[in-house]
Formats: structure tokens, C-alpha cells, sequence
């Protein structure tokens, strides 16, 4: 990729029912110097389409088009599979909205960037949430997935629901087998990378926020639901099977140390309580670790590695928090609530290990 030009990146803009700034912003992503922009419409009126057969006169501009409104994961998808079968020697792919948003000037920095890079990585256009033109509802809801992220995912994005992305080609097919068909793809997409361990880097844009973002297609209550169903969909699963784990634990050692060892011979009662904990934890571990393989991370490929890098995490874990409440407790911290906080850091951090180490998919 060292040896490409920002004007081979493929500028993609899915589309629904734009206005007349959408040919006019095409027009000047060509005289930068970019060769290549397709435009996807994704269902749009008929009132609208005057302005796509206009879009397909442009020499350097592909339209395709969408019968009905499928979602912008899906008018993504359209445009790599196109990109994927026709431009066989691009630097790799910009996607930018349709509603003004994205600068050209901006467009081109994420080019330069792409380009210039010598690793996979996807370079994601970042705004200042901080300025005043910023609608309350962008800034707060931006700041909040970017905390969630954070914790979950274990990488700080200050800007998670930008629509301007670069990647190299090389990606596309990393791209259309993520999952995914509205809005909430492209949170999907970061999760995907964070999953993957692909490095994701912050590339600092305007801000641009034109009439309150009246322009944009995105529903507040509907899409934001299904962004956060994303985000937090893997986690909540985790916590439930963590919930249920801890109760099969608790009732498997009642089951053995007062019912099945009871009366055995040559078992005192620290043997027992050894006995039975043991037991006990051993099921629960195989129990929660099967759940999460096939319910929770939902890993495709073979279980080998996984299970000694689960066996190997259970234990890291146990060690640390032993570790770190000892070290509270010689700075004055009371044992009880020092584990319950080292407790609930490293279930955070237990989260991501497994999300990220334990049950990633392994190459082929």
C-alpha cells in the first residue's frame, strides 16, 4: 500500500433521498483528484431519483441502486461487493455520508492516511463533541457509547457512531461478513475490530452540523435502541451466564458437602469443604465456559486453544484479585470491600480477555 496515491482510495456514500448538495459534493470529491466515487441508493423516492441519473452522468461516478430501503448496513455491503469486484487496484475504501458532514478536505486526510499506512488498521473520522454547534443529543449520546466502548471493549473511541471510515481493500471481505443492516453495523463494525485486535485510530475532522442535523435519517429512539443492543448485547449475555454459573457453583457445593460426602468414610470435614469447592467449581467452570464458546461469543472454529486460554485466564484472575486486596488491605482498606472492587474491575476486564483473547477465531 506504500507505494499508492490518496486519488486510488474509493470514496462510498449511501444515499436516501439526498438533495441537490449530493451532486455538487461529488463534483468536488473528483476535482480533489479522487478517480473512483459510487453512490448507493438505498430505496429512495422517486421524487429523488432526477438527481441519481444526474449522479450517473458524472464521469467517475457509479450509482446502484436499491428497490426498497434496506438499511445503511446493507447499502455498505452493496457498495464493497461493487468496489470489491471492480476496482481490483484501489488503496482501499472511504465511506462518507450523504448530508454534508464530511468535508472533502476531510475525505482526503483519511486517504492520505490510508495510504500511508503500513499496517491493517481502520481510520475512523472524529469529531470535537465538545463545540457548541453540537446537538445535545449528538454530544451526549456519543460520549456515552464512547464510555461504554471503553469499558467493554478496552479501547477509548472519541467518536464511535462517525460515518467516516477508511480501510484498506484488502478488508472488504472482512467488512461484508460482519453482520448487520441499519445503523447498528457499523457499531458492529468496531466491536468486529476490537475482536480481531485490528488497530482502530481516531483521525481528527471538522465538525459539521448543519440546520440541528435535520438531514439525517438516523431515529433517535429506534436506532439508538439498536445500537445499544449491540454494544451491550454480548455483555448482558455474559452477565446472565455468570449469574447462572454462580448459582449451579452454590448448589453443587450444598449438593456435596451436606448431602453426597456426608458420611463417607475417611473424609473429615476440611476435606469436605475442599471436596465439595472444588467439585463444585470445576462443573460451574466447564458449564460457564461452554456458554460462552456457543452463546455469547459464538466462537466458529476449534475449542482447544480456547479452553487452556480460559483455564489459564481463571486462574490469572483469582491470583490478581487475592493480590490486589492483600495490597489494599496493608493501605488501610477493609478486606470486604477491597474485594468486592478488585472483584468488579477484573469482571470488566475478565470480559474483554475473553472477548478479545480466549475465544477469538483463530486464521486459517
Amino acid at each position: 500500500m506504500a507505494t499508492l496515491t490518496p486519488e486510488e482510495a474509493v470514496i462510498l456514500i449511501p444515499s436516501l433521498e439526498p438533495d441537490d448538495r449530493l451532486p455538487a459534493y461529488v463534483g468536488k470529491l473528483l476535482e480533489k483528484g479522487f478517480r473512483q466515487v459510487v453512490v448507493v441508493d438505498d430505496g429512495s423516492s422517486q421524487a429523488t431519483q432526477p438527481i441519481f441519473d444526474h449522479l450517473s452522468g458524472i464521469p467517475g461516478c457509479q450509482v446502484l441502486h436499491h428497490d426498497v430501503n434496506h438499511g445503511k448496513g446493507v447499502a455498505l455491503k452493496t457498495g464493497y461487493r461493487w468496489i470489491q469486484d471492480n476496482c481490483p487496484d484501489c488503496c482501499g475504501v472511504i465511506t462518507a455520508d450523504s448530508d454534508g458532514q464530511h468535508t472533502v478536505d476531510d475525505c482526503w486526510k483519511l486517504a492520505v492516511k490510508l495510504c500511508e499506512g503500513d499496517r491493517r488498521a481502520l481510520y475512523l473520522g472524529s469529531r470535537d463533541f465538545s463545540l457548541p454547534n453540537v446537538p445535545p443529543r449528538s454530544r451526549y449520546g456519543n460520549r456515552t457509547t464512547s464510555v461504554i466502548f471503553r469499558l467493554l471493549y478496552g479501547q477509548w473511541l472519541p467518536d464511535t457512531q462517525t460515518g467516516l471510515r477508511a480501510f484498506p481493500r484488502e478488508d472488504l471481505p472482512f467488512m461484508l461478513n460482519v453482520e448487520g443492516e441499519r445503523y447498528e453495523y457499523e457499531m458492529k463494525v468496531l466491536i468486529a475490530c476490537a475482536r480481531e485486535g485490528i488497530p482502530m485510530i481516531p483521525v481528527t475532522i471538522e465538525t459539521i452540523y448543519e440546520n440541528d442535523n435535520a438531514g439525517s435519517h438516523f431515529h433517535p429512539i429506534r436506532d439508538s435502541y439498536r445500537i445499544y443492543k449491540v454494544i451491550l448485547g454480548s455483555f448482558v449475555k455474559f452477565m446472565g451466564t455468570s449469574l447462572l454459573c454462580v448459582l449451579i457453583d452454590q448448589g453443587l457445593a450444598w449438593l456435596f458437602r451436606d448431602v453426597i460426602l456426608q458420611g463417607i468414610a475417611g473424609i473429615d470435614h476440611d476435606g469436605i469443604i475442599w471436596g465439595s469447592g472444588l467439585i463444585a467449581r470445576l462443573i460451574s467452570s466447564v458449564v460457564n465456559f461452554s456458554l460462552n464458546r456457543s452463546f455469547v461469543f459464538k466462537l466458529k472454529g476449534s475449542t482447544k486453544t480456547a479452553v487452556w486460554r480460559y483455564a489459564l485466564l481463571c486462574v490469572a484472575v483469582i491470583c490478581v484479585s487475592n493480590l490486589c486486596v492483600i495490597l489494599l488491605e496493608k493501605i488501610g482498606w477493609n478486606a470486604g470491600i477491597a474485594k468486592v472492587v478488585c472483584d468488579t474491575l477484573l469482571y470488566f476486564v475478565n470480559y474483554q480477555i475473553q472477548n478479545r483473547w480466549v475465544f477469538k477465531e483463530e486464521e486459517a
